[in-house]
């Protein structure tokens, strides 16, 4: 097993684990998680998201984000100057679209979230830009979502 700094278990989900996760997807969160897609600038569910809480992986749950980091960027999604724990994002060097890129994905379970661009604010200079369907906030007061039964919680 592997551990994050912060505590999480980054052991990637088992085969049958990865097939129950993705039936549960709905086909917009299949599309964007698992084959890189995007959805439309200015309607994702979490551009707005103002409260207190963590922004988790959608397909697996793992702390992706927090709310204190999250910041306007005018882009249509939202956006984020840092990630929860370095460790719980992973870069992927993209050269879709004859662009170069940097995606992100979910260090645990390896689904699409979004890309990384170096305009974004202090400290970092770093935008996350992510897709709002990658996504599942949770409020301060609530317990993480933990659909591979491993007992994440803030």
């Amino acid at each position: 097993m592997t551990r994050s700094p912060s505590g999480f278990d980054l052991t990637p989900p088992t085969e049958p684990e990865r097939q129950r996760l993705e039936a549960d997807l709905t086909p917009e969160e299949a599309d964007v998680l698992l084959h890189h897609g995007t959805e439309a600038p200015f309607c994702g569910g979490l551009l707005g998201e103002k409260r207190p809480g963590a922004y988790c992986c959608r397909l697996c749950g793992l702390p992706l984000f927090r709310f204190e980091t999250k910041f306007e960027s005018g882009t249509g999604w939202p956006s984020f100057y840092a990630p929860f724990d370095e460790t719980h994002v992973g870069a992927i060097r993209d050269t879709s679209y004859g662009m170069v890129r940097i995606e992100t994905v979910c260090a645990r379970c390896g689904s699409h979230q979004g890309h990384v661009f170096p305009d974004g604010p202090p400290p970092t200079g770093l935008r996350y830009c992510i897709n709002s369907v990658s996504l599942r906030f949770v409020g301060a007061d609530e317990p993480l979502p933990d659909p591979l039964g491993r007992g994440d919680r803030l």
